[in-house]
Formats: structure tokens, sequence, C-alpha cells
């Protein structure tokens, strides 16, 4: 017959434990009372689940204290060490409180009082470094963010295998770096006179930061113009435009990895300014469970064909398999704003001298197989020479996600609301990377259409399709203002203003004068609310008959002072790099932008 203990559940138990804890250390203080807690959850074993009240209890201990002694401070650390999953030691003397992982260490050297002397961050094989950053937040006692730190670490070396692969797998992350580095720094020749924007548009790497406190690398691919023109790019924050953390990522098949540097010091070039790549063989190289990883942030949302690009570029390693296919413009509002996708959604976006646009997006067009795609958080890869083809797609696919976003808004009507529009426009896909606006100028009754072509990042082209009107340098001005503004609206805009006094004469219309300098807004352009333009933003300087809200930007091509840029490279500035494991890339067809 079973006793009257073993009947009674565990969560009475457990009161009853409190209970007697409670009672007999009443006349304690909290420091005893926390230290023997957390002897006892030391020393626990069995069921977890008891231990889950203690350990609650025990964090509003530790949140409660000010930690403003040694042991305070010495017991918020080992608890933050146990929340990540770490282990915790204390040293000999009791000065420095070691946080253990199996690839890393954090050293916090204390001194009398529980105040901080300094971090330390170690990795395996390398010696300890100093953090500013995680000394700053323990001095401040920001014990959340020093946390939160710390599970970036911990997600930084989140790799299978025992110590000895892991070892390997952060050393050939590390030559990958070096290699990267070593291609950021190979002579170009600029495109763009803001020289910062230059690096990330037209950088073979982007714009490169070397990763800090156990971060990953960060690669800065792409930035809007209005970002340029909020004078985010003068900071050099990444958070300005599309980054990407270089990282490791688990692979259910084995790789081969770098294990050392693939590139000479100082580096050897080919025919296209790229470096020569020491061939993959077992000295330089060896077979591991995982891949190198480009994480995206934001998450980019990428067309099927992309994908495709994408596959053929790193041999494979990326594939359609299990991604959930949605139309682009679906994946965009998802992404961006809480607003629903529906056939037919139409947008309205506001423009300046209160003119507005309606753009409506037939759902049953977009829903092509060729206009379906996925929303992409990592884009594994394998080579250091396989980064740059990279980044041209994930720029192309950038460049079409501005373009579409711009169309969107906050504000949505139904078609049929017999709403007043200055431009009632219909955005209808061509091609997978060609799309078409459709609309009608008031004082015409025909149809006009807009034909965009989105070669690459750096190249797009409009054709105006009116009836009984065909001006090819009109098609000329008109591209050079979606490329510099990089919204459809802008750029209808000065379509409208271009096209609309010439509608009933019989003429053709004039060369445009390109010095023209082009009206551009601060309204909202996609679904993330667009902060005003300041004056000192401007390259251009405004008119006085400008009304509040409208600046001025040239749309002739800026051009860069070749005078201080190093010319010794071609202008391209970021074909695929020349390996002869991937020769094949020259004969399988691929676009002409991967080559």
């Amino acid at each position: 017959m079973e006793s009257k203990s073993e009947c009674v559940p565990a969560s009475m138990k457990t009161k009853t434990l409190m209970s007697a804890l409670k009672s007999k250390y009443a006349d304690k203080s909290w420091n005893e009372t926390m230290q023997l807690v957390r002897r006892c959850m030391d020393k626990t074993k069995g069921d977890g689940r008891i231990c889950e009240p203690i350990t609650k209890c025990l964090e509003k201990i530790n949140e409660a204290l000010n930690a403003s002694s040694l042991t305070g401070m010495v017991s918020r650390l080992e608890m933050i060490a146990k929340q990540r999953g770490l282990g915790s030691h204390l040293s000999p003397t009791e000065t420095v409180c070691y946080l253990t992982a199996d690839l890393f260490y954090i050293e916090v050297v204390l001194l009398p009082g529980g105040r901080v002397e300094d971090v330390r961050a170690a990795h395996r094989g390398e010696a300890p470094v100093s953090s500013p950053s995680l000394l700053q937040l323990l001095r401040m006692k920001k014990f959340q963010e020093f946390s939160l730190k710390l599970d970036d670490l911990v997600a930084f070396y989140n790799i299978q295998g025992d110590c000895d692969v892991k070892a390997k797998i952060y050393s050939a992350l590390r030559h990958l770096e070096t290699d990267l580095f070593k291609i950021s720094h190979l002579p170009r020749s600029l495109r763009e006179s803001d020289l910062h924007v230059d690096l990330i548009m037209n950088g073979r790497i982007g714009n490169v930061q070397p990763g800090r406190d156990g971060t990953p690398m960060t690669v800065e691919y792409y930035i809007r113009p209005l970002d340029v023109l909020t004078g985010l790019s003068d900071t050099g924050d990444v958070s300005g435009g599309r980054i990407a953390l270089v990282m490791v990522g688990n692979s259910d098949a084995s790789h081969r990895l770098q294990i050392e540097s693939l590139i000479s010091s100082p580096p050897q070039v080919d025919l296209l300014g790229f470096p020569v790549f020491q061939p993959l063989t077992d000295s330089c190289s060896e077979l591991l469970p995982a891949t190198f990883l480009l994480k995206l942030q934001p998450p980019l949302p990428m067309l099927s064909s992309f994908i495709e690009k994408v596959g053929t570029i790193t041999d494979g390693v990326m594939s359609e398999k299990d991604l959930q296919m949605e139309p682009l413009p679906q994946l965009l509002i998802k992404h961006n704003s809480q607003i629903s996708w529906t056939d037919g959604i139409q947008f309205v976006v506001p423009l300046p001298a209160s003119e507005y646009h309606s753009y409506v997006f037939p759902g049953a067009e977009w829903g092509r197989e060729s206009w379906k795609g996925a929303l992409i958080h990592t884009v594994p890869f394998h080579h250091p020479g396989h980064v740059p083809a990279l980044l041209d797609v994930l720029r192309h696919q950038s460049a079409i996600n501005v373009l579409l976003e711009s169309c969107f808004s906050d504000h949505t009507h139904h078609i049929d609301s017999g709403l007043q529009y200055d431009l009632r426009c219909e955005v209808l896909p061509e091609s997978d990377h060609c799309l078409s606006v459709t609309f009608s100028l008031d004082e015409s009754n025909h149809l006009a259409v807009l034909q965009v072509t989105v070669t690459d990042a750096h190249q797009m082209s409009c054709r105006l399709m009116m009836p009984d009107f065909v001006d090819h340098k009109l098609d000329d001005y008109i591209s050079r203002v979606l490329m510099r503004c990089m919204s459809i609206p802008i750029t209808m805009r000065a379509i409208r203003k271009k096209v609309s006094p010439l509608t009933t004469r019989a003429k053709p219309v004039p060369e445009p004068d390109l010095s023209t300098a082009m009206e551009i807004t601060s309204a909202p352009r996609s679904c993330e609310s667009a902060p005003e333009i300041p004056h000192e933003a401007v390259q251009e300087e405004r008119t006085a008959s400008s009304s509040p809200g409208y600046y001025l930007m040239s749309v002739s091509s800026p051009v860069a002072d070749n005078a201080n840029a190093n010319t010794d490279a071609v202008a391209n500035p970021s074909p695929c790099a020349s390996l002869a494991v991937y020769s094949h890339w020259v004969t399988s067809g691929l676009p002409a932008e991967l080559l």
C-alpha cells in the first residue's frame, strides 16, 4: 500500500518546501537566503520541473538586488550564465568570474564592492581581448543587455559537432573573413561621387565591417536613395541599408571549406581585376558538416528565378525545396505592413501639392509563376569567390523590391470607391525583371504604358508608349529620373509634368534638358513611414519657388573625381570571380550580369 506522503502531488510538495524555507530562514538576510537557494539549485538532481518555482524565485531575488557587493555581482553573472547555457566559475583569488562555452569564454575582472575593472572575450586559440561594449554594460548594470550580448555569442557558435569540429569550422570562418577583406581592398574604378554609397552599391564585397565582441562580420550591400538623402550614408552606420551577416551554419551534407587563406599576399589578380584563388585541395581545405552563410537583415523577398541563380552560383547549396512561394508584391506587403493582400489591391500614394496617385496590383496577373518568390533569411555558400556574384543578385532583387514598394502606402481603398486621383495607374508584371505601368493622363482619352526593365541594380531602362507619340530621348530622361530616385510615383509625376502640356500638340516633344532639377518628395514610398528629408541632405540648391516638401536633385549622372580614383581595375566592379573549379560559369548560359 502506498504511503500517505507518496500520494501528495508534486505541486503540494513544492509549496510545503517553500513554506518550510520561509519559516526556517525568516530571520536570515536576503544575501544569505539567495546563496542557500543557489547552492541548492547547483546540487538538485532529478525532475527539473520541481526546481522551476525556485529558479523563478532566485531570478526575482537577483533582479531586486543592486549587485552592490562582490558576492552580489558574482551571483548575478552566474545566473546570467545559467540562463544562456554557459558554465561559470570564480578564479582562486575570487577576483575574476569566468563565463565559459566550448569555443569562447568571458573574463569579468572584479573589484571590491562589485565594481567591474575589465571584461575580456577570448575565442578558442586566441588571446583574450578587452571588450569596451560589454564592460560598459556591466558598469552601468544593464544586465539584460549584457545577457542579450551573450545570447548573440552563443548563437554565433551554434554549430553541431564535437569541440574539434567546431574549432575547425570557426577557423574556416576566420580565414573566409580574411579573404573577404582582401577582395574588398582591391583597386577599382569609382562610379558615385559619394564614396560611402559607391562602396555599398559598387564595391565587390559592399561595405565590410569587421566583427566585434564575438559579433559576426557585416556586409552592407544596398542602400536606397531616400536613405542617402536623409544623411544615413554619411554616418557609416550599417542600419541605413540592407546588410548581411557573415556566419556559419549546420549542413546535412559535408562541404569543402577553407582552413587557410585562399588569396596570396599581395593578391594576384586576373584580367577582370579579381584575385586568383588557390584551388581547394586537401592541404588548404577540409570536408566539414557546415556552410558559410549570408544572414540577411532584413530578410529579402526573392523571386524564384533569382533563387535559382543563387543555387547555380553556389553549385546547388541553396535550392527552392521547402520554400513557400507567393507573389512578390504579396511577400513585400506581408513583410513590411499589416495590410492584407487582396485581388486588385489599390494603394493611394500622396505627393506634394496635394497630388494623389492610385496604384492597382491585379492579383491574378501577379500570381504568375515567374513573379512568385519566397522570403529568404540566409544564403548558404562555401567559397569566398561566391560572395561578389551573390551580392550582385541580392542588389538586383533589392532594386526590384524598392521599385515595387514605392507604390505601396498605408492608404488603401477599394477600386470602386469613387475617389478622385491626379493619376490612376495599374502595375502589371512582364518578365522576371520587367514590369509595366498603365495610366491615362487627364488631357487624353488614350491609355499610355511605361515599361520598366531592371537589368541589374545599376542598369534600368524605361520606354514610354503612347498613341502617335515616340521620343527615345524622353525615354532616356525618364530612365535617368527612375535610377536617381528609385520611385515609380516620382517618376510618373515627372512624366505627367513633361507630357501633359504636350498631349494636345501635334509636334514631337523637345529634347529634355538633363540639367533641369527634379522635384522629389519625402512622402512615404513604402509601407514604412519615411522620415522628412532635411535641408542639408539635399545636394542641389532649393529654389525659392519650391513648395514645402519639394527638393531638388539633378537627374544627370554624378561624375566621380577620377583624378583621385584608382583606375587600375576595370569598370565592372563585381563580376564573378575567376575560379578554376567554377570555370563552367562561362559556358553555363548564366545571364550577363553574373559574368
